[in-house]
């Protein structure tokens, strides 16, 4: 009877069985240490144990399943602190954006066949929309007169690669009567020639106007999930774990939920838009204990423009224009400070897109308006991008206490800053000193804006130099285990997700990522040349390279 107890409070006292151990592997943790380790196990979709191969073997049971990655790199899952998810549709169908980046279209000529083919298939009439064209890459910004030659028939309008400029064709300048004599709007510009005749290059506010006086296809709901579903499989692809959508309405984010079953479980932080306050406050309640799936808590507004569109608003002028600043918000001084006390007050945490140091004052002296007269810890406001700094600058986030998701696409845009001027270079998209001053740093790609690709936005940290060769403010440069927290811990927590995921840990989220090599170890000029070769989401694998 003795000997039948005893075995049975050794039964008790063995550990359950893991449901997946991972052996062989060269863990980088991400934890505070900065640890690493050779195994690790999951049970219920969390890390159960980390060590050595000879401790986790004794949590294999029969249905254990068992992955030896004979010496790959494990580290925590991606996560991308910026992004804005875009349904990705087939060419065939009408609401199919025109790809106009440099790997599509590499010359104006380029341009013109692939609106023309497009109008061949678009009801007369109908908007025919194109993205992410780079004057940078293609010698200068297309004209109205470029965009003529594919279409009368049809209004047009592609987009800049920043997403705050677009052109248009003259269809679509007649569709929303914009003339010579039409004002600018606040916040937004009709370029126009010498004959102040506009030309078709519409910054920020200007082409929303264009774009909500034409016709435009309504795509099913069907359609769009299907779409998102397909992006959120590109970012699995590239080991991405965890998305925060930086600004969207209530409807598109259950539609980009709903794109998440069964396959592309990709974890998502929602900021929703300004109009959405009230709403933004339900949904954190309700999502407040989701460390699964889907959480709400933020809210994505804009005090200024853009860095790679050259319209961000800036203390000294550009470089190139001796009497040009960038373009001024729209959006009053005291509107702002109303707007961030709301959020401040409604327990949301506030993520202002802001890229210019003029911009940037501003949104500080709100958020220090906010936190005196609110008081509240541990809030984790934000900025969003914080491209161009100053040590006062600085100083003032780090007595603030935010976090800051700044930009790393030096590789794809760092011809754009070139009209910044060489003296700002060290004191833009500002990494490297925020994480020197303690400050959170949150890994983004600000995708489409730049690839969300992790380990290029990682390499762009590490090396500042464009796809060109020419580097841009080496003082900003960080280190492979920065860039890497940055991606990883820095943007769990800037969800309020550190307890949960962003470093490999006993208890946190099982979210993976195996690479074939060890980014410590490489060439730093060839981190962006690593390998996904497996995701991992809560224990089991959605992408697999093959």
């Amino acid at each position: 009877m003795l000997f039948t107890f005893a075995i049975f409070l050794i039964a008790l006292a063995a550990p359950e069985p893991a449901d997946l151990i991972v052996l062989n592997a060269n863990v980088l943790t991400m934890d505070a240490k900065l640890s690493a380790a050779e195994a690790f196990a999951v049970r219920s979709g969390k890390f159960a144990s980390i060590g050595s191969n000879a401790n986790i073997k004794l949590l294999a049971g029969p249905k254990t399943r068992v992955l030896d990655l004979a010496g790959k790199t494990v580290v925590p899952g991606f996560i991308d602190a910026h992004a804005h998810p875009r349904p990705i549709y087939d060419e065939d169908s009408l609401w199919y954006d025109i790809p106009a980046g440099p790997d599509q279209v590499k010359t104006m000529e380029d341009l013109i066949p692939a609106i023309r083919r497009k109008a061949a298939k678009t009801p007369k009439g109908m908007l025919i929309t194109g993205t992410g064209y780079q004057e940078t890459k293609l010698g200068r910004h297309p004209t109205r007169q470029d965009l003529d030659k594919a279409t009368t028939n049809h209004p047009v309008l592609i987009r800049h690669s920043s997403g705050h400029l677009s052109v248009c064709n003259s269809a679509a300048l007649e569709i929303a009567k914009v003339t010579k004599n039409t004002p600018d709007p606040k916040g937004g510009e009709f370029q126009r020639d010498k004959n102040g005749e506009p030309t078709g290059l519409l910054k920020e506010r200007a082409a929303a106007i264009v774009r909500s006086a034409t016709s435009q296809p309504e795509v099913p709901d069907s359609d769009k999930v299907a779409g998102y579903r397909a992006c959120l499989r590109l970012f699995l692809a590239k080991g991405l774990t965890g998305i925060h959508v930086a600004g969207t309405d209530p409807k598109s984010a259950q539609l980009l939920s709903a794109a998440r079953r069964k396959d592309s479980p990709v974890r998502l932080y929602i900021m929703l838009r300004e109009r959405d306050i009230d709403q933004a406050v339900e949904l954190k309640r309700s999502t407040a204990k989701d460390e699964w799936g889907v959480r709400y808590g933020a809210i994505k507004s804009f005090y200024g423009n853009s860095l790679s569109g050259q319209t961000a608003w800036l203390y000294e002028p550009y470089a190139n224009q001796a009497d040009y600043f960038g373009l001024a918000p729209a959006r009053s001084r005291a509107s702002l400070e109303a707007l961030v006390l709301r959020i401040h007050k409604a327990g949301l945490q506030s993520c202002i897109h802001s890229n210019g140091d003029r911009e940037i004052d501003v949104v500080l002296d709100a958020y220090e308006a906010a936190l005196k007269a609110a008081p509240r810890q541990n809030h984790r406001h934000r900025i969003e991008h914080c491209s161009v700094v100053n040590e006062a600058i600085l100083r003032r986030i780090k007595a603030l206490d935010l976090v800051i998701a700044p930009h790393s696409y030096i590789y794809e845009h760092g011809d754009k800053i070139e009209n910044f001027g060489a003296a700002r270079w060290d004191w833009m998209l500002p990494n490297r000193a925020l994480i020197d001053q303690g400050t959170v740093v949150a890994g983004n790609s600000d995708y489409p804006i730049s690839a969300a690709v992790p380990l290029l936005r990682i390499h762009d940290m590490m090396n500042r130099t464009s796809a060109e060769g020419k580097i841009y403010g080496p003082k900003q440069r960080c280190t492979i285990d920065q860039a890497i927290r940055a991606f990883t811990l820095g943007s769990a927590y800037a969800e309020f997700a550190e307890e949960h995921k962003g470093s490999i840990e006993t208890g946190k989220l099982a979210d993976f990522v195996v690479l074939d090599r060890d980014p410590r170890k490489v060439d730093r000029k060839a981190i962006k040349d690593v390998a996904v070769l497996r995701t991992v989401i809560g224990g089991e694998t959605f992408y697999e390279k093959r």
